[in-house]
């Protein structure tokens, strides 16, 4: 049998956007940081500093790009921009808030409160689909690091899949759990299995509070 080496993965939310101030639905669309984001950002890069880490590896998105270069100026580490890391497509849905979508789409909105595993807005990806990139794509960069710790700045929803892949959580369980920005959360991967450490660690950021999307209800925030 192979030996197992375990990697270290410490999960990153971007810093705070206008339109999470907004309870907005960012899904896929590339909004960047506003003036708290970026502060956040440069406090996690401090904190990130003294971390052994042996890769960073982030969203193409601007709002997870842009938080990781804070920590790549601290850590001296490349961003290495990754599209499985991006959040879920909402299509039809993006740009809107959850008033917006339940007046839109009133034939729609219910089973995407109730977080149905195979409903799909025009043009998304439904959640099977999305956790199952977020799984797969955390998986391979994993296994190029056995033995290592790496960081990887993602998305609320990319976050989300994490913690019910390590914990068991049924996809349409609702989300009991924060998902700030700038927060740090550590997981392990051994042989392709998730298992969790910490979760939502802000103290770096002092008593500044973190913003967790309110009213989106435990969907996937961007």
């Amino acid at each position: 049998m192979p030996y197992s080496r375990t990697t270290r993965i410490l999960a990153i939310r971007h810093g705070e956007t206008a339109w999470n101030v907004d309870t907005r639905l960012q899904g896929q669309l590339d909004i960047p940081l506003n003036d708290r984001g970026r502060w956040q950002a440069a406090r996690l890069g401090a904190a990130m500093g003294e971390e052994r880490l042996a890769a960073l590896y982030a969203s193409d998105l601007q709002r997870a790009r842009d938080t990781a270069l804070a920590v790549s100026g601290r850590t001296g580490l490349p961003v290495q921009q990754d599209e499985g890391l991006r959040e879920r497509r909402f299509g039809c849905f993006q740009g809107q808030t959850v008033e917006e979508i339940a007046a839109r789409h009133p034939g729609d909105v219910q089973r995407w409160r109730q977080r149905d595993p195979d409903f799909r807005p025009d043009g998304a990806e439904t959640l099977r689909e999305f956790h199952q990139r977020c799984v797969d794509t955390a998986s391979r960069l994993a296994q190029a690091h056995a033995g290592e710790t790496i960081a990887l700045v993602a998305h609320g929803g990319v976050l989300d899949c994490l913690y019910r892949a390590a914990t068991g959580m049924a996809l349409e369980a609702p989300r009991t759990w924060q998902l700030g920005n700038a927060s740090i959360n550590r997981l392990l991967w051994t042989d392709g299995v998730f298992t969790m450490v910490a979760w939502g660690d802000t103290t770096h950021l002092e008593t500044e509070p973190t913003l967790d999307e309110a009213g989106d209800g435990g969907r996937d925030p961007g």
